[in-house]
C-alpha cells in the first residue's frame, strides 16, 4: 500500500543519533507513513543502524548516496517518496509522537489541501561535547501571514527576536508544494530559508499547528557554530534573492546592512564587493561609535578605502586593548 505521509531522515556521519530520530517517526500515533533514509555518503555506523531499523519495522527504508550536502539529500529523499505529504527531518532531530496526527487533524475540513504547508512551534535542545543535555529553550511560532513570514525569513537570525519560522523539522507539505520547488543544493546551509521563500513566492499557504512539534538540536560541534562559516550562506542567501526575487530585495536591507558594516571594519574585501553589487543606499555604517549615513555606491567605496587608511583600534571598540586605549587617551580622544 502506499503510504499517506512520508517522513525523509536525512544522514551524515551521524549514526548514533539515527535511532532516536527515526523511533520518535516509527511510534506516531498516526502509522499510515513511511521513513526513509537518506545516507548522505556516510562512512560511521549509518548503514548498519539503517539496516536494524529496517528489520524492526517495514516502514523504514534506506537510501545510499555519494555525498552532496543537505539539500540534495533531501532532494534525493522527495524523488523516493511515495506519500501525498512529505516531511524532512534530520537524523540528530526528533518529533512528538502526536505530531503528524494533530498536523493533519488542521486539514481534515479542507477540500483542497493542494500547496499547503503545515508548520508548527518547536523546542531547542542543547548538548555538550558528552551529548548531554544543557539548556532546552521552547519556541512558540504562532500563526503568521505570508507577509509576516516572508519578512522573518528576510532577517538573520540573530538580528530577530523570533523564532525561525520555517525549519523543515516542523514542516509538513503537501507534495504539489514539491513538486513547483527544490531545495537550493547550492546552500549547504540556510537552504531551508530560501526553500520557503520560494514556495511562498509560489503561492504555498503555510497554515500553524499549535503543538510543539519538533525537537531540534544543537551540538558544539555544529558547523553552524562557526559565523565565518553562516556569513558566506547570508552572502549567498542574499544573493540569491537579489537575483532570483528582486522583489524581495528591499527586506533585505537591515541583514546587508549588517554584514557591510562587518566587511568594512574587518577589511574583508571581496565580501565588500560582492556585498557592494547587492547593497541599496543609503547605508549607516557604524564607525567611531556613531552611526554616519552613507548615500552611493562610490561614497561606500570611499569610506572603505578611508578606513583601510585608519588603524583598527581608533574606529572600533572591538579592538582596543589596554594599551590602544592608553594611546587614545594620549592624543585625547575618547574610547
Amino acid at each position: 500500500m502506499i503510504p499517506t505521509v512520508s517522513i525523509i531522515v536525512n544522514c551524515y556521519n551521524q549514526g548514533h543519533y539515527l535511532a532516536r530520530s527515526v523511533n520518535s517517526v516509527l511510534t506516531q500515533t498516526f502509522t499510515d507513513l513511511e521513513c526513509i533514509i537518506v545516507d548522505d555518503g556516510s562512512t560511521d555506523n549509518t548503514r548498519q543502524v539503517a539496516e536494524e531499523l529496517m528489520a524492526g519495522d517495514g516502514r523504514v527504508r534506506y537510501y545510499y548516496k555519494e555525498n552532496g550536502g543537505l539539500p540534495a539529500a533531501r532532494n534525493f529523499g522527495v524523488a523516493a517518496a511515495r506519500g501525498d505529504w512529505i516531511q524532512c527531518l534530520d537524523a540528530d532531530d526528533w518529533i512528538d509522537p502526536d505530531k503528524i496526527k494533530f498536523q493533519l487533524e488542521m486539514v481534515k475540513s479542507l477540500e483542497n489541501v493542494t500547496n499547503i504547508v503545515l508548520y508548527c512551534d518547536y523546542e531547542r535542545v542543547f548538548f555538550d561535547e558528552n551529548d548531554a543535555v544543557t539548556d532546552r529553550q521552547q519556541n512558540a511560532i504562532g500563526a503568521m501571514t505570508s507577509p509576516e513570514l516572508i519578512r522573518r525569513l528576510l532577517w538573520p537570525d540573530f538580528l530577530a527576536n523570533t523564532p525561525h519560522p520555517a525549519l523543515q523539522q516542523c514542516m509538513l507539505m503537501h507534495r504539489s508544494v514539491l513538486e513547483k520547488s527544490r531545495f537550493p543544493e547550492e546552500m549547504k546551509a540556510l537552504g531551508d530559508r530560501y526553500f520557503a521563500l520560494d514556495i511562498l513566492g509560489k503561492g504555498a499557504k503555510f497554515i500553524y499547528a499549535p503543538i510543539i512539534g519538533a525537537f531540534y538540536t544543537k551540538h558544539k560541534s555544529n558547523r553552524t557554530n562557526s559565523w565565518q562559516y553562516m556569513k558566506n550562506y547570508y552572502l549567498l542567501f542574499y544573493e540569491k534573492v537579489h537575483r532570483e526575487q528582486p522583489d524581495l530585495r528591499h527586506q533585505c536591507d537591515i541583514g546587508l546592512e549588517y554584514l557591510m558594516n562587518e566587511a568594512i571594519r574587518d577589511r574583508e574585501a571581496e565580501n565588500f564587493h560582492r556585498l557592494l553589487a547587492i547593497t541599496e543606499t543609503p547605508v549607516n555604517l557604524a564607525i567611531w561609535d556613531k552611526n554616519l549615513k552613507i548615500k552611493g555606491a562610490a561614497f561606500l567605496k570611499l569610506a572603505y578605502k578611508i578606513r583601510n587608511l585608519i588603524p583598527s583600534f581608533i574606529l572600533y571598540e572591538k579592538y582596543r586593548g589596554p594599551r590602544s586605549k592608553k594611546i587614545l587617551s594620549l592624543l585625547g580622544i575618547p574610547w
